[in-house]
């Protein structure tokens, strides 16, 4: 977390006092003390982000929340946890191009009507020894009927799964914080819900 201010229940986080704020360098640590949850504070939050973000390489991503006409919600499982469907740019490819070919190859249907931006997210892991960040672009879809899903094997896939609103709890308990953001952005939740920990 980077905030401007305490977080509430600080002592539940550790506080990252980095004078040079260099992903390359914070991230190994962090990784050696996963179970915990760690904050920086600084005057301007959004300008230290920018600065972590130049510090590693930026892998562009882009995904969707669908939804067929019976209201339902479509998930993945993939590495043991619940996710939405989402997958690398390709060079010379647009963004919501992306998004849509992506979760169409991953889910096996087809997308009926691309709609609008729902947030970005960011999340970093190992490829190839090196820390990157993952940047995803997430966008709202939606799907004629409730065609069956099939799950894209070769890329981890083992489930997907149609969901009513209500009904997430499976999925709130067992996936990403990355998820939880495009979830709450998108309204899923009227009171506060607490983060699966990572």
């Amino acid at each position: 977390m980077i905030t401007s201010s305490l977080p509430q229940n600080f002592q539940n986080y550790e506080n990252i006092k980095a004078d040079i704020l260099d992903l390359k360098l914070i991230y190994p640590w962090v990784l050696a003390n996963y179970s915990k949850q760690f904050y920086i504070v600084k005057n301007d939050p959004k300008k230290v982000l920018k600065q972590l973000l130049k510090s590693i390489p930026i892998i562009k991503a882009a995904g969707g929340l669908v939804m067929n006409e019976n209201k339902e919600y479509l998930f993945i499982y993939r590495n043991d946890k619940w996710d939405l469907p989402k997958g690398k740019i390709e060079k010379k490819e647009g963004i919501k191009e992306a998004a849509v070919r992506e979760v169409e190859e991953e889910c096996g249907i087809k997308v009926g009507k691309l709609e609008d931006k729902i947030c970005n997210t960011y999340h970093i892991y190992t490829f190839k020894g090196e820390p990157v960040i993952k940047k995803t672009f997430w966008f709202n879809m939606t799907c004629k009927g409730a065609p069956k899903l099939i799950p894209q094997k070769e890329e981890g896939i083992t489930d997907a799964k149609w969901f009513k609103k209500s009904a997430i709890a499976s999925i709130v308990s067992n996936t990403y914080p990355s998820i939880m953001d495009v979830l709450k952005k998108e309204g899923f939740f009227k009171e506060k819900v607490k983060l699966p920990s990572v």
